[in-house]
């Protein structure tokens, strides 16, 4: 007996969904990303407007200065959905594990220098509330932005920014074996330590700013900027010297993770500099304002940890931002 085994082929009566058919075409074979992200945001039907902000609808174009034609425009270099980002920050979650049981299991962190060892409590620990308040930011960002293509990766950065302060807190319970004293001192550190207001100050400053878009550029350009190009770029270098280097492996998830998140953010804010020259002019004078006023606010802190050597460190945070703003093309 015989059988012969033969295929059909089926042409499937489209390619794609329909919201993705109407952006680029009906034999567009699109990727799950596109399918996550063009042409979802709500647009019609909204019955009625927020009490708190009648002027506007709910989901508004409005909320921000700055003008596109087409809020799609803002594409993540990383094309993350979802199901991507859950992946690469499983993968990032899995080498801060390894990391944790190699510095546990050789007891690195007892071979930090006991005078640098504070400085560690003063500028690492605290750090987690700036963390945490850059999570209120995004969030924000989230809630008031337009177009799907900003407003998702906005909110997986406002996880990303409450995985860091958690990973942090769990940093300071290695160093206080996990009495959580270190933690409580931190957060007094942060409401109180004259090193600490300026850049408190600010960044509760920008939990008030309307504008989504100059809210992005403050927290994502600024703020993010000089505070992980302190905390886990110059503070962690120097500590290098002072038996710190299983300190330096723990907060490598910070590190990597900030080289990913800039170059989305900066692809953001460039695709909305090259919108128009308005939208240029704007950006430009936002980016110098919150990048002088963040530099100036980590001043105390910087000499704080590096004493003479903290003038030094600011200049180099702040040329690494003026390299990022000659990318971006402002």
């Amino acid at each position: 007996m015989n059988i012969d085994i033969k295929t059909v082929h089926v042409e499937p009566r489209r390619q794609t969904f329909g919201h993705i058919a109407r952006r680029f075409g009906a034999d567009h074979a699109a990727t799950r990303y596109e399918e996550a992200t063009f042409d979802l945001q709500a647009t019609d039907n909204f019955h009625y407007r927020p009490m708190w902000e009648p002027e506007y609808e709910i989901f508004d174009p409005r909320k921000t200065a700055i003008t596109m034609a087409d809020w799609y425009a803002f594409k993540d270099p990383r094309q993350f959905y979802y199901a991507t980002y859950n992946i690469a920050r499983a993968n990032m979650q899995q080498a801060v594990e390894q990391n944790f049981a190699f510095v546990d299991k050789r007891d690195m962190l007892a071979l930090i220098d006991a005078n640098w060892l504070r400085k560690v409590r003063d500028y690492l620990l605290p750090a987690r509330h700036a963390e945490w308040g850059a999570n209120m930011n995004m969030a924000a960002i989230c809630e008031r932005g337009y177009g799907t293509a900003v407003t998702a990766p906005c909110i997986f950065s406002a996880a990303d920014h409450l995985a860091i302060a958690q990973l942090v807190s769990r940093i300071g319970l290695e160093l206080d074996g996990g009495s959580g004293e270190n933690l409580s001192a931190a957060k007094t550190a942060w409401l109180e330590a004259p090193y600490w207001q300026d850049l408190r100050r600010l960044l509760e400053r920008s939990f008030v700013v309307k504008d989504w878009f100059e809210l992005f550029v403050a927290q994502t350009l600024a703020l993010d900027g000089v505070v992980h190009g302190l905390v886990f770029g110059a503070f962690d270098r120097s500590g290098a010297s002072r038996g710190a280097m299983g300190l330096s492996m723990l907060t490598e998830f910070a590190v990597d993770w900030y080289d990913e998140h800039t170059r989305w953010a900066d692809a953001q804010i460039k695709t909305a500099a090259e919108e128009s020259a308005e939208n240029k002019t704007l950006i430009a004078r936002w980016a110098d304002g919150w990048i002088k006023r963040a530099t100036e606010a980590a001043g105390p802190l910087a000499m704080h940890v590096l004493g003479p050597a903290g003038e030094a460190a600011l200049s180099e945070v702040s040329a690494a931002l003026g390299g990022r703003l000659s990318r971006i093309g402002l």
